[in-house]
């Protein structure tokens, strides 16, 4: 899934959308990943309520689904915030200063990583290279790559990031 399918904007879960989804999906060859990855684009997140469904229209276990889910990091199962902050953790950007950006994030969002802060607008992802590493610590918002991202910088890139979509 690309960032830009991960932000984009999401309808409201419908579970007779979902259904739809799956319908339309199912017969493919190797459907499960395609059905997760429309699911994500559609909604934002997979309601752990369509995973029976999900698992049974594919010949799958519901821990099969579940495996998958939550083996890949832009299969959620809750809601995202109205933008997704990763911060790239790689070597590179460990390197000169990753690790004082990633602290910095988490406290200035009072969030954890996967976690979406109270008010909804950011949800914060690690992410393990962002393919920025001349231009370390990078981070993206959204589908915007920023780079040599200094905690005051990081400040004034959330602060300039649009509360509404």
């Amino acid at each position: 899934m690309t960032a830009a399918a991960a932000c984009a904007p999401h309808v409201p879960w419908s579970r007779s959308d979902a259904l739809e989804i799956i319908a339309r999906i199912c017969d493919q060859p190797g459907a499960l990943m395609p059905i997760l990855t429309e699911l994500v684009r559609r909604f934002g997140y997979i309601d752990p309520e369509i995973v029976p469904e999900i698992a049974e229209s594919l010949n799958l276990s519901r821990a099969e689904v579940h495996g998958v889910i939550s083996f890949y990091h832009d299969f959620r199962t809750t809601p995202p915030g109205r933008h997704i902050l990763r911060v790239c953790r790689a070597e590179s950007c460990q390197a000169v200063g990753g690790r004082a950006l990633e602290e910095h994030a988490r406290e200035r969002l009072g969030v954890d990583w996967h976690q979406t802060t109270d008010d909804g607008r950011f949800t914060l992802e690690p992410v393990f290279c962002l393919g920025n590493c001349a231009c370390s610590p990078a981070l993206m918002v959204d589908e915007t790559l920023y780079g040599r991202v200094t905690p005051e910088r990081f400040d004034e890139i959330t602060a300039a990031t649009e509360v509404e979509p």
